[in-house]
């Protein structure tokens, strides 16, 4: 898909066809989009965990309410021990670099005609006390994933953009 199509397009995703399940090389074509992201001295801060068996699910949901009928969940964390940070005032890019990986990943599900949307509401305490394995990282993004359901349909609000003179100054 042409770029520009692309993000004019994507939307998010509210319902999924939980009955279709994505096949195995479009999850390594969005794995691969994620290890191809751009990072600060390509140090790499991110982890993602790919998780879809019934007994994951249900404990992902626990944490958030925001599932959306997906049977395959991304969970992007950051690494902050292992950023680059900018040494004239210690800014620390780990989420920088783990939010260009999430929209890496949110705009590969979207090219391969698949549905999601960037879950930030999730309690990410309870998150690591049920994935011990995440306990080290900044969670960063949950996305469930999946096939469009039927009723799938942009927000009223997807269309709705300032005015690029609104938020672009000249000096």
């Amino acid at each position: 898909m042409e770029y520009k199509e692309l993000i004019k397009e994507r939307y998010s995703v509210r319902s999924l066809d939980g009955t279709k399940v994505v096949e195995e090389e479009k999850i390594n074509a969005i794995l691969e989009a994620a290890q191809v992201a751009p990072t600060a001295v390509n140090k790499q801060p991110f982890h993602i965990w790919v998780i879809r068996s019934e007994e994951n699910i249900s404990k992902l949901c626990e944490a958030s309410r925001f599932d959306f009928g997906a049977k395959l969940f991304f969970v992007v964390g950051s690494d902050a021990k292992n950023a680059w940070v900018r040494k004239y005032d210690q800014k620390n890019y780990a989420d920088i670099d783990a939010s260009i990986v999430a929209t890496h990943i949110m705009l590969k599900i979207h090219d391969l005609g698949l549905g999601s949307t960037w879950v930030g509401a999730f309690d990410a305490p309870k998150v690591k006390e049920l994935f011990p394995e995440m306990a080290d990282y900044e969670l960063v993004a949950i996305f469930p994933v999946g096939y469009l359901a039927s009723d799938a349909e942009p927000s009223p609000r997807h269309g709705l953009r300032r005015e690029i003179s609104d938020f672009v100054d000249e000096l």
